[in-house]
């Protein structure tokens, strides 16, 4: 919960600077994304590495709405986390796991090769920061968009540009499909039990295909990618729905940002790969004439 507080709580500085030295904290941001995306891909601290992008992204875009919904938006990702915490042990005893499964993932998620990783982390920069400067000229309407902004942050730190494409664009599609279905679900019997019961069900879904219970083509991080866009298309769509905001002309907006964004992370990799092959090539036929 400390490294949590830490990590969230650099958004709660970085609004106050954002507001009078605009510039400045862009380059702090782009420092401090640098940073976390180094601390996932170099040293397998995946989770400390997103906890700061949000602090750094999500945070300080909800600090220029309010500085109290920045503050409530900082407890609510605690009292989930703690929450999901107290799950976790009270689960675990009935369903232990048979091999440390996490820790070999994160071993297998670190990059040796320094050079690589920095590449990787300056890459990430480049996908994240355009759209959360951007999503900045209204915070309100596009808090979302940065927070699936914040996981292609996530995501874009592993994917080559060919797998992109089919994980990023696809998982997200896949998303609204199963947000519209559970929506249409919903509207059968409107309560809060039908909508956990429906999260449920798409929870146990998506839980199985990211262990390889039920096969699958695609790997965990795309099934990963559906279940959270899912829910940050669901729950503001209930949400304006209490509002008496018009639900389908706001869903489709947000649906189309997160394309737009999603497509941005794609060209933004293949462009970036490119030009690096590129500058690859050139060096070795120098080096080659030399």
């Amino acid at each position: 919960m400390l490294g949590v507080l830490l990590t969230l709580g650099t958004g709660l500085i970085l609004t106050p600077l954002l507001q009078h030295y605009a510039f400045s904290m862009v380059l702090v941001m782009a420092v401090g994304l640098y940073g976390a995306t180094l601390l996932g891909v170099a040293q397998g601290k995946a989770l400390i590495g997103l906890l700061l992008t949000i602090g750094l992204t999500l945070i300080p875009a909800a600090g220029l709405v309010s500085y109290g919904l920045a503050v409530d938006l900082i407890l609510a990702l605690i009292t989930g986390i703690v929450i999901a915490v107290i799950c976790q042990w009270l689960v675990y005893p009935f369903f232990p796991e048979s091999s440390p499964l996490a820790a070999e993932a994160a071993e297998a998620a670190v990059i040796s090769d320094p050079q690589q990783s920095r590449w990787i982390a300056l890459r990430t920069v480049l996908i994240v920061l355009p759209p959360v400067m951007a999503a900045f000229t209204n915070p309100a309407l596009y808090l979302a968009t940065i927070v699936k902004t914040t996981l292609l942050a996530q995501q874009g730190s592993r994917l080559s540009a060919k797998a992109a494409g089919y994980e990023l664009i696809g998982s997200t599609f896949l998303a609204g499909c199963f947000a519209i279905l559970l929506w249409f679900g919903l509207k059968l019997w409107p309560s809060l039990w039908m909508f956990f019961l429906w999260m449920l069900l798409l929870g146990v879904y998506i839980a199985a295909k990211l262990y390889g219970v039920v096969a699958s083509k695609y790997e965990p991080s795309y099934w990963q990618n559906v279940i959270v866009t899912v829910v940050i298309l669901l729950g503001p769509a209930v949400e304006d729905s209490a509002n008496g905001k018009d639900v389908y002309q706001a869903f489709a907006v947000r649906f189309m940002l997160f394309i737009a964004v999603t497509l941005y992370a794609w060209l933004a990799i293949w462009v970036l790969e490119y030009c690096r092959s590129r500058l690859h090539a050139r060096r070795l036929s120098r080096a080659g004439e030399g």
